[in-house]
């Protein structure tokens, strides 16, 4: 039977040993590392799945609501939900992609740029105590709201945009006959109100998207003008 304990009585810690072993730990560093990239590329596959179905429904809704005028316009608005629904799907799998995606660039800030440029400092001094506490309790890196807001920036409201004015069209173009905001009258709901629910829709998302925060997700690339990376010469 092997001996699992310390000199001084305690259990052996395995994780404390290969912390102190150089050529190990760079070993778990790179089976770490790949492991988190894995995880990340995996979430964000995901995201890219959400997306497509948002405008795979949004391609199929405005493909019937404009392929005859006794179809109704509010077909459209079902689509908005939908599109919505989706990017509340998708923003909360973009907050599990982020917590792979943080790690896997805590190690690229920490580990590989040191090792390629030894000339600079770390970017975070307690980077191998900040991973490690992750490991032991994982947490999400970004809120709720960060997450919908990031997702509206990069891909929704574009998309919902599209919607709402397809909407309009539909409603002012194939109803000649009708006045605005009769036009918009969906059964018993008169068209104004119709008008005023869309607009207070839009003026959230608005907001969400817009209102002015700190970031909370870990960065990548930097808004500054792109230079030379490589020399051509």
């Amino acid at each position: 039977m092997t001996d699992d304990t310390d000199t001084d009585g305690t259990a052996a810690d395995p994780g404390r040993e290969i912390g102190r072993d150089t050529s190990e730990l760079s070993t778990v560093f790179g089976d770490a590392y790949r492991g988190e990239l894995d995880r990340e590329t995996t979430w964000r596959s995901r995201l890219d799945q959400t997306t497509t179905w948002s405008v795979t429904i949004m391609a199929a809704i405005l493909t019937w609501a404009f392929s005859s005028p006794d179809n109704p316009h509010y077909i459209i608005l079902i689509g908005v939900l939908a599109v919505g629904l989706f990017c509340w799907i998708e923003a909360r799998r973009y907050r599990d992609y982020d917590v792979y995606r943080s790690r896997v660039r805590l190690f690229q800030q920490d580990l590989f740029a040191n090792a390629f440029d030894p000339s600079l400092e770390v970017e975070h001094d307690d980077w191998r105590t900040e991973l490690g506490e992750d490991y032991r309790y994982p947490t999400y890196k970004t809120t709720m709201f960060e997450a919908v807001s990031n997702r509206l920036r990069r891909i929704y409201f574009a998309l919902l945009l599209v919607l709402g004015l397809a909407w309009l069209f539909r409603v002012t173009a194939f109803v000649p006959d009708a006045t605005l905001p009769a036009a918009a009258a969906v059964g018993t709901l008169a068209g104004s109100v119709v008008f005023g629910v869309v607009g207070a829709f839009y003026a959230a998302l608005l907001v969400v998207m817009l209102w002015p925060r700190e970031r909370e997700a870990k960065g990548e690339f930097r808004e500054v003008e792109a230079g030379e990376w490589k020399d051509t010469d």
